[in-house]
């Protein structure tokens, strides 16, 4: 089984990663393909914040800091098993993630939910809500983890 893992260069999306080493069978994925998508036209740059000690936005290039955040997320992966291949596409991510899956004949795609933020949902909707709906294939949504509440006195 091929599979697409997505990041936005966020530590949701690195965790998201972690999450489906935890408990999928290498010996059943047969390759994985990590993929960053660049919107052309953003406002906000792609921000990598997987990448311990490394600038977030590497020469200034939005391409370096995909990239760099695909090689952090495929690292999670060394030495498990299947293939992995690290691919950066530009368009809408939802559309190039939803894209993907088909052209690789995905079994499964993973994605994070709530990696860049409020704002970002709210103006272009949820990413992670629009591959939900339209992958060809199941879909893998990490959430965020709860954060712990403090007891009341």
């Amino acid at each position: 089984m091929h599979v697409i893992v997505a990041t936005d260069g966020s530590r949701q999306s690195l965790a998201a990663a972690k999450h489906l080493k935890s408990f999928a069978d290498p010996t059943k994925v047969t390759e994985i393909s990590v993929i960053a998508v660049i919107r052309p036209l953003a406002s906000v740059a792609f921000a990598d914040d997987t990448s311990e000690g490394k600038a977030k936005w590497p020469d200034g290039s939005f391409r370096d800091a995909a990239q760099s955040a695909v090689d952090t997320i495929a690292a999670v992966f060394d030495g498990w098993g299947p293939k992995v291949n690290k691919r950066i596409r530009s368009g809408s991510a939802a559309n190039e993630i939803i894209k993907a899956a088909k052209q690789y004949d995905a079994g499964l795609v993973v994605v994070a939910a709530g990696g860049r933020g409020l704002s970002d949902s709210v103006l272009v909707g949820s990413t992670a809500q629009r591959v939900q709906h339209y992958a060809p294939c199941p879909v893998l949504v990490v959430r965020p983890a709860p954060k712990p509440r403090k007891p009341r006195s």
